[in-house]
């Protein structure tokens, strides 16, 4: 205000000093964040929260937003009653195609406050709006409540019923890629998010149905989620292991990746509970559990702090449980067996299901005819079990050494009929998040993962200056 120039290098002295100690707090504050992240997810969650960034997904703008829970709610059901509608009544009596011979699991044995505390610690601290207190506060009195949880789950266990209280989710819509119309409400996925105790049980009664999967060689061979060992990795390797082989042999390769709609959501109660039982020997109190915890479920939709009004919840296991997939696991194990008697080589992760054939040249139209098949077969026993296969996101891709430089005697097809539907080769498609092409070169996704990177360095760069040489390295 004087305008003299001392008073202005003053000035800037005590700026300067300020601007030091805010980048010193700073960094200080961004160590100790990133040193505190214990996973990749929670760490660049961190660096998304440095960075000032919401990384939420976008909600639609076409709708009101006091409307918006009802309108997702709404969606979501009708979706659901949709495609249930359109099958034939279920029959629980398809649900296996072989009778289960080992120790079957009558009773969940109860469990001790040690073991319920290791489920407790390996669980993130997350909170649900239908907690009764938050997280973070359960964990700082966990030498009071341990043995209150523990008592609870014992008797759930023992009884064979899953508390009320503990079957209601909270549905959050999730963009299914944050490159899709965000108007759009068939983009979005619903992700159920469930009381923290909820999944503590969830986790001990998965604990308890591996080891009696795993004690009677029951696990899917070809099926690569939810467990140890099995992971998409291991799922990729082996398809282009397959590939590889079949054209170090003269073969050509055919590679179809089946995709299904709401799979989760459309399961059938009945066939599932008749198939644990017959298929995977859950039986008496065990099954009774699975029982409970299947039936009376509710669940409303939350969006911007606004809620719709609960719905009951008919099919399906919920996206977010602990149990939902590996349910859906189990529900699906006898389509490895449809395919297998085809002779078709396949690998399923999830409700991803990847069929791959080979064949000489000469034999193209034998292979096709035999992929027609079993695509047949497979629509057929999804249609019977409820499930939706979509055709029209099937994608199919052809593998052979004259992608590029083919002999002119050599007539390769473009495309694959399957059943009414005329697929066409794909030169590349998504598989479990690989970018595979037809090729086997790998340049798509390098590429992709390159720009992946560069766009990463380039949001470190923005804060380095604030970043010590440990932290920027992580």
């Amino acid at each position: 205000k004087s305008k003299l120039t001392v008073h202005k290098q003053i000035y800037d002295s005590i700026k300067q000093k300020v601007t030091d100690l805010v980048d010193k707090a700073k960094r200080t504050y961004f160590s100790a964040k990133i040193q505190s992240s214990t996973t990749c997810k929670q760490l660049f969650q961190n660096f998304n929260s440095m960075l000032g960034k919401n990384f939420s997904s976008p909600l639609p703008s076409a709708f009101d937003s006091d409307d918006l829970p009802t309108v997702f709610s709404e969606y979501f059901t009708e979706k659901i009653r949709t495609i249930r509608n359109n099958f034939p009544p279920p029959n629980p009596t398809v649900s296996s195609v072989a009778s289960f011979t080992g120790d079957p699991l009558q009773t969940f044995d109860p469990v001790t406050d040690d073991f319920v505390l290791k489920i407790i610690k390996s669980t993130p601290a997350k909170s649900c709006e239908l907690d009764p207190i938050p997280t973070t506060l359960l964990y700082d009195n966990l030498d009071i409540l341990l043995p209150t949880i523990t008592n609870i789950i014992n008797t759930s266990l023992t009884t064979g019923i899953v508390p009320r209280g503990l079957k209601t989710a909270i549905v959050k819509p999730l963009l299914k890629k944050p490159s899709l119309d965000k108007n759009l409400l068939k983009n979005y996925r619903p992700i159920s998010n469930l009381p923290f105790l909820s999944k503590i049980l969830e986790k001990v009664v998965l604990h308890k149905l591996l080891s009696h999967l795993q004690a009677n060689n029951l696990c899917n061979p070809f099926q690569s989620a939810y467990r140890a060992g099995h992971s998409t990795e291991t799922a990729l390797l082996r398809v282009i292991n397959d590939i590889l082989s079949a054209l170090d042999n003269d073969n050509i390769s055919v590679l179809l990746l089946l995709d299904l709609s709401a799979a989760f959501d459309t399961i059938d109660h009945q066939i599932l509970l008749s198939r644990l039982y017959s298929l995977f020997g859950i039986q008496s109190t065990a099954l009774k559990w699975f029982e409970s915890y299947l039936s009376d479920r509710c669940q409303f939709t939350s969006v911007n702090n606004s809620s719709s009004p609960q719905s009951q919840l008919k099919y399906g296991v919920p996206q977010g449980s602990v149990l939902g997939p590996v349910l859906f696991v189990l529900y699906t194990t006898p389509l490895s067996d449809i395919i297998a008697s085809h002779s078709v080589n396949h690998q399923l992760f999830a409700d991803d299901t990847q069929l791959q054939k080979s064949a000489p040249l000469s034999e193209i139209d034998n292979l096709t005819k035999e992929l027609c098949a079993c695509t047949d077969d497979i629509k057929a026993w999804m249609t019977e079990n409820q499930l939706k296969l979509n055709d029209d996101k099937t994608e199919a891709l052809l593998f052979s050494f004259f992608s590029s430089s083919k002999p002119a005697a050599i007539s390769l097809p473009d495309s694959i009929t399957l059943g009414c539907h005329n697929i066409p080769f794909s030169y590349s498609a998504r598989n479990l998040g690989f970018i595979l092409d037809s090729e086997l070169s790998m340049k798509k996704h390098v590429i992709k993962i390159c720009q992946t990177a560069h766009f990463e360095l380039k949001r470190i760069s923005s804060i380095r200056r604030f970043l010590t040489e440990d932290a920027t390295k992580t």
